[in-house]
């Protein structure tokens, strides 16, 4: 007797012909939340986390105060976590690279601040909605690697550290963090003005920074540990050349002196998408960094930011790289 392709179909496809499908088992994820930082909201979180919790197995947790991002991490890397996510700004992001320093944890970011210049740097989207996606799909698509981490005083740095104009405009910055909420880039650029008419247009403090023996003098010192320095909204702004995350090495450059004639076209080159920087007749470039020492020329002490985030003042700084420190996936 004959059987019609319709039986035979149905017999082909007949349950206890198959295994059953496994699900695939999901990584373990710990979302790390500044819920200060400037676009971090309930309503942002709850939809962030609901999105992510069909890839991954989700846990959550708000930091709650200065430093409380770097214990968490220590801890989520002891316990075995497959991923941690820093969702706040480069603050955030600093913090837990400082915690999973060394271990085999990977980090990838959300953005949640004004600049997210790490997440970017990784290939992460800088609006909210795209960088949930591309966490989703990374998923699927798993791929850990190692970065280096600069090191100043101690304090390991992801992207760039700077002493001088840079960190007093910072210290200003985080003054007002509505301000910075409230108006992101152009709020940096407004303060970049004022700080250097109040601190710098006049008698400004002095440093000496060296490496091997090379010596420059100057008003601020930039270090990068990757390229750009920073982001005017979605625009690379680049100070110091040569510096990517994985190339073993440090990347800095002085400015000599912050005059009114000085400083327009060196705001001009920061936006310039072919003029440098480090051609200026004011600044010169420390390439391939592996140490780097600066201190003050004149006694008055040096204020430093870290990643974006004002650190305080000190008298001496002392840079290193550590490469290959930080696991990240992105």
């Amino acid at each position: 007797m004959s059987i019609s392709v319709y039986e035979d179909d149905q017999r082909l496809a007949a349950p206890h012909d198959f295994e059953p499908l496994q699900a695939a088992k999901k990584r373990r994820m710990l979302i790390i939340v500044n819920p200060y930082a400037t676009t971090v909201s309930d309503r942002l979180r709850h939809l962030v986390l609901y999105a992510l919790q069909g890839r991954f197995e989700v846990d959550a947790v708000d930091t709650e105060a200065r430093g409380h991002a770097t214990e968490l991490c220590r801890e989520a890397a002891h316990e075995g976590y497959d991923v941690v996510v820093a969702f706040g700004g480069d603050g955030t992001v600093n913090e837990a690279a400082n915690g999973l320093l060394g271990s085999s944890t990977p980090l990838t970011c959300l953005p949640g601040g004004s600049a997210n210049v790490f997440g970017k740097m990784l290939g992460i989207p800088g609006e909210l909605v795209d960088a949930t996606e591309h966490l989703l799909a990374m998923a699927d698509d798993w791929r850990p690697r190692k970065v280096d981490l600069g090191v100043v005083n101690g304090r390991c740095f992801t992207f760039a550290s700077g002493l001088g104009v840079d960190a007093s405009v910072v210290e200003r910055v985080d003054s007002n963090p509505r301000l910075k909420a409230r108006l992101g880039a152009y709020y940096f650029t407004w303060a970049a003005i004022s700080t250097f008419a109040r601190r710098y247009l006049v008698h400004p403090p002095r440093m000496v920074a060296r490496a091997g023996e090379q010596t420059l003098e100057g008003v601020t010192t930039i270090v990068q540990n990757g390229s750009p320095f920073t982001y005017f909204q979605n625009r690379p702004i680049e100070i110091a050349e040569g510096a990517a995350l994985d190339s073993g090495a440090l990347a800095g450059c002085v400015l000599h002196r912050a005059t009114p004639m000085d400083m327009p076209s060196i705001a001009w080159r920061a936006f310039s998408r072919h003029a440098r920087i480090v051609r200026h007749r004011h600044v010169s470039s420390f390439p391939e960094l592996a140490e780097l020492t600066v201190h003050s020329a004149d006694g008055r002490p040096l204020p430093l930011q870290v990643d974006g985030d004002y650190i305080g003042e000190v008298d001496e700084a002392r840079y290193s790289i550590l490469p290959q420190a930080l696991a990240v996936v992105s």
